[in-house]
């Protein structure tokens, strides 16, 4: 199958993000059981869309902002029944791996398939389909012959199989995971395509076999690491102390270091990872290290495991020496180009940002290039209230001692919708209530949390809001006031700045901080004027709603 067809087929199956999921996927997702999913729908803190399912804004925006608190956590985990006895299921598998005459990949499908979500969820395991394996460790067959393979969490074997087909040696090959069924199974599978029993293939945690000694080194390592493994905060740190991993100490960003420290010079390393890898601020010191080295190749696989609403991306580098006149290929559904080094090296907390072309790459190295503030530790940041029971404060007409309150959704560009909503003035009765003077500021700015564009609205009428809009309050010495920022971060070419760099539809503020503000050209405004501040920057609007560089 060629990347193409393999690119068209997920994006059948979803790549075009969904408004709604599945009542039995978000409960997968968050580790719940349905009950518990229906639950949160009878007390509105998820919206149903439609026969057995949620709207995916809902979804994210509880993960977000109410997930976690302890009264839900506890609700979540009394409800939560997992039938699945891992040491009984480890123990019949063992046994039919000894005594069953089908084949060893039939088994393996098997018991992938008897994995409860919750044990899943609790490992972070999610097994690599076979197209993608094959799409991703494609390597030239006369670069192989004596050299050594790694599969640090080889699973079922999906990845150890591939590098047989390709023409590694089964001596030189190697694997490791946690589960012994895992182990036997790649094991078995080694031995029915080769003839070859192989004791390379090892119960064990790759993480505490490289931190704890020096290992041996690879030319190729290709795995899945798990998403996101259930690991005590003390021994991730712990784990990435010894590794070197500074503060990005989610289990991805551990495998990747462990497997640069196995790696050897000029080998060859491909990661399979949440999206949330290439973006996100917790793993800004791995994509430090990875930038360090040659990045090959990044790709966009999309929406691959059911119950995830991230995507599925990779990255391939080579252990040797950057190169900062090298380019790296880029890959999506839609599109494959390549980009300069340097066009990444220059972002904000080194975000790989593959989905931009070199064009509008070169567009944000220069905007960066030229000098900017940010709202970094220049303004204080509030949540809007959470009820914690919608259904029972909330009320369509207002009534004694009632105040109007505004959703995300009454934030319209440069307006607000008339209130339609009310609650009692009493904020003690509430779940989660920012400090009043937030509410009551003389001046602020709210936006929409959940949305994929910047739509924010001047608040000078102390106004208050749910939690579907978040507020800013820039500090008196910021050098921007408040209703031009607001209508510069409204604005198309900050909107094209922010999807170009984030490519997000949540509105974080460890993402707003980022954004390069010129305040240098925002001196003695009373409104912004987004022509003339393009003039200055020396950008200007093309086709399409881009923006280049001015010729």
């Amino acid at each position: 199958m060629t990347k193409t067809r393999i690119l068209e087929q997920r994006n059948l199956f979803g790549e075009v993000g969904p408004t709604a999921i599945t009542i039995e996927e978000s409960a997968n997702h968050l580790g719940v059981s349905t009950a518990t999913i229906f639950n949160w729908i009878k007390t509105k803190y998820l919206e149903q869309a439609g026969k057995g399912k949620i709207t995916l804004e809902s979804l994210e925006q509880f993960q977000s902002e109410i997930s976690g608190k302890e009264k839900l956590t506890q609700r979540a985990n009394k409800s939560l029944k997992d039938s699945h006895d891992h040491e009984k299921t480890v123990s019949r598998f063992l046994d039919k791996i000894a005594l069953s005459t089908d084949s060893s990949e039939k088994i393996g499908i098997e018991y992938e398939t008897s994995l409860s979500d919750s044990y899943r969820n609790k490992e972070g395991i999610y097994y690599t389909p076979g197209e993608i394996v094959r799409d991703l460790l494609a390597v030239p067959q006369d670069d192989i012959q004596d050299a050594s393979f790694c599969d640090p969490c080889c699973g079922s074997g999906n990845f150890i199989v591939r590098a047989l087909e390709l023409g590694f040696q089964p001596a030189n090959i190697y694997g490791y995971d946690i589960d012994p069924v895992a182990v036997e199974i790649t094991k078995a599978r080694i031995y029915e395509i080769t003839g070859y029993k192989s004791d390379q293939i090892k119960v064990g945690n790759f993480l505490d076999i490289v931190s704890a000694k020096e290992t041996a080194k690879f030319d190729y390592i290709y795995t899945n690491p798990p998403w996101g493994k259930k690991i005590a905060r003390k021994a991730k740190r712990l784990t990435g102390s010894r590794l070197g991993a500074g503060s990005s100490i989610d289990t991805c960003s551990l495998f990747f270091f462990a497997c640069v420290r196995c790696l050897k010079n000029n080998g060859n390393l491909g990661l399979l990872l949440p999206e949330s890898f290439f973006n996100i601020t917790t793993f800004e010191d791995a994509r430090i290290k990875a930038l360090q080295l040659s990045i090959e190749r990044l790709i966009d696989y999309g929406r691959l495991f059911n119950g995830l609403i991230t995507k599925a991306q990779a990255i391939v580098l080579r252990n040797n020496v950057l190169e900062p006149s090298a380019t790296i290929l880029c890959e999506s559904i839609d599109a494959s180009y390549k980009r300069s080094v340097n066009s990444f090296v220059y972002n904000p907390k080194s975000i790989l940002n593959f989905y931009c072309d070199d064009k509008d790459a070169a567009t944000l190295q220069h905007l960066m290039s030229i000098p900017y503030i940010t709202l970094n530790n220049q303004a204080s940041w509030g949540l809007g209230i959470v009820t914690g029971n919608n259904k029972r404060f909330i009320k369509s007409t207002p009534g004694s001692r009632y105040i109007p309150v505004y959703k995300g959704t009454d934030i319209l560009p440069k307006e607000l919708k008339q209130a339609s909503n009310f609650i009692p003035a009493d904020m003690n009765l509430y779940q989660q209530v920012a400090p009043l003077q937030f509410y009551e500021a003389k001046e602020k700015l709210i936006y929409k949390f959940i949305s994929s564009k910047l739509c924010f609205f001047y608040d000078d009428k102390q106004r208050y809001f749910l939690n579907s809009a978040n507020m800013i309050i820039p500090d008196k010495t910021f050098p921007v006031p408040t209703r031009v920022l607001g209508e510069l971060l409204s604005s198309n070419f900050m909107n094209w700045v922010f999807s170009r760099i984030f490519n997000t539809h949540k509105i974080l503020r460890s993402d707003l901080e980022l954004l390069p503000i010129h305040n240098q050209f925002l001196k003695d405004r009373y409104s912004f004027d987004e022509e003339s501040y393009l003039e200055q920057l020396t950008i200007e609007r093309g086709k399409h709603g881009t923006y280049r560089i001015k010729t």
